[in-house]
């Protein structure tokens, strides 16, 4: 059977009030409402909840019992929902955020400074994992969002751009390419390339740029985390394409980063599933992921120098 809560609302208001006008002017129905609302009830539950009479309105044994039960209920109900609001606007609770490894190494300890201080009741927890491991946690509902690298055409997520960065070429010091103040990727034509793996959002952006470039270029490793990048270009095995977001170099390292000309960017995003509201204390820290990508020199005076490079 199908009852609304208005039905019961409605009957349990005329049980306290022994009236159909009386209950009308508190709930705001017309008296024939009122009464229409009462005999569907009754029709519906095939039995007489109320005996009327020209001066008042009695419950009848039956009508007692659900009028005291429903008072209850509905009660509870109203607790239950008024709780329910007070916790979607708690700026508290355990926010779950996934982020590839250049972007947690860079981008998030700042974020994650940022929030302690604005919201210290809100526990950011971090999943440092590869791009392709953070678009599919972010499907699955195992985090509330994350921060990727634009995964291009996604119609289950919802993306927002909160950062350019340009891609940059990393070389040894006694390479030709370290007497040049910049690099055109047609210069990359031949060389050996040290690339990250097709588990990392930036590797299709550096094959569109070197396919757009007509650059055929001789890729001897590909490897899965980004500081990999370092060793394997000091050791001479290639030179790299890396992010900007990617440096500090190591210290004291025999390396280069060079501009690359024209310049190629990838753009940093903010991705939640679509049609998937966040709770209150996500939104939170996705505004902040917003702001410290607006300012990036919040979170690394590295990403400005390169502006000089």
């Amino acid at each position: 059977m199908n009852y609304s809560l208005r039905q019961l609302k409605v009957f349990v208001t005329v049980a306290r009030a022994r009236s159909f006008s009386r209950a009308g002017e508190i709930i705001g129905l017309s008296q024939s409402a009122v009464s229409h609302s009462v005999k569907e009830l009754e029709h519906q539950t095939g039995v007489r909840l109320l005996d009327r009479t020209t001066r008042e309105v009695v419950l009848t044994e039956a009508g007692h019992q659900l009028a005291g039960k429903l008072e209850r209920l509905l009660d509870e109900l109203h607790v239950t929902l008024r709780e329910a609001g007070r916790v979607g606007q708690q700026l508290t609770g355990t926010v779950r955020v996934a982020a590839s490894q250049t972007i947690s190494a860079h981008l998030i300890p700042q974020c994650i400074a940022h929030s302690n201080r604005r919201y210290p009741d809100i526990d950011f927890v971090l999943h440092d994992r590869p791009q392709q491991w953070v678009l599919e946690s972010i499907r699955q509902g195992e985090v509330d969002f994350g921060i990727v690298i634009d995964p291009g055409t996604a119609a289950d997520l919802q993306c927002e751009s909160v950062l350019a960065e340009p891609f940059l070429l990393l070389c040894r010091e006694d390479h030709r390419f370290s007497r040049q103040l910049s690099v055109n990727w047609q210069e990359l034509q031949g060389e050996r390339l040290v690339l990250q793996d097709y588990a990392s959002g930036s590797r299709p952006l550096i094959d569109a740029a070197l396919a757009r470039f007509a650059i055929k270029a001789d890729i001897v490793q590909e490897i899965g985390h980004p500081a990999t990048l370092f060793p394997m270009v000091e050791s001479g095995i290639g030179i790299s394409v890396l992010p900007a977001l990617a440096l500090p170099l190591p210290q004291g390292s025999r390396l280069q980063v060079k501009r690359l000309t024209p310049v190629v960017e990838r753009q940093l995003m903010l991705a939640q599933r679509k049609n998937r509201s966040l709770s209150t204390a996500a939104q939170a820290l996705w505004e902040i992921v917003r702001e410290e990508g607006v300012h990036p020199e919040y979170f690394g005076r590295y990403f400005v120098s390169v502006r000089h490079l």
